[in-house]
């Protein structure tokens, strides 16, 4: 296994001893491991997601006078975020976290019921929304989608920003 060069700036990670033991973190070293890189709620990526998608219809029924586009888009967007929210609070319950093979199993179980729902919102749109725009919905669902990397890219510039500041105080 390859040594991490302590000159980088990762003297805490390097735990390979001299004769190539890799040695297990301590609680401490581990507690200050998780302070140093906290986990993202699936909660704030969720609401990001739901921003997006509200301002995506808001955009849509601007842009065109058409609140149908709007109610389109909002759907779309409703699409994304209902299954994720689901499959969010599967994952986190008491049972997922019981041992690996659960979680491994959780996950996949709860994969495939948020991508039949998102099959099932899809297929009852033309009776849910009226006069459903097929443009505009994709248009939600994607752009929906697709905010998950800015979401975590502005998370980690909240981030560093916050220990820049703790820094200098």
């Amino acid at each position: 296994m390859r040594k991490i060069n302590p000159s980088a700036g990762y003297d805490d990670l390097d735990q390979v001893t001299d004769d190539g033991v890799i040695k297990p973190l301590s609680r401490a070293e581990a507690q200050a491991l998780r302070e140093q890189n906290p986990t993202l709620s699936p909660w704030v990526v969720l609401a990001g997601q739901a921003g997006a998608g509200l301002m995506t219809a808001v955009a849509g029924w601007l842009l065109t006078g058409q609140a149908n586009v709007g109610w389109s888009a909002l759907y779309g967007a409703a699409a994304v975020v209902i299954p994720g929210a689901l499959f969010a609070r599967g994952l986190m319950s008491k049972v997922s976290t019981i041992n690996p093979a659960a979680a491994v199993t959780g996950f996949f179980l709860w994969e495939m019921v948020k991508i039949g729902l998102v099959l099932a919102m899809l297929f009852a749109a033309p009776k849910l929304v009226t006069n459903l725009s097929w443009p505009a919905m994709l248009v939600g669902l994607v752009v929906t989608m697709k905010v998950v990397w800015l979401v975590l890219w502005l998370e980690a510039k909240v981030r560093r920003k916050s220990k820049k500041l703790s820094v200098v105080q």
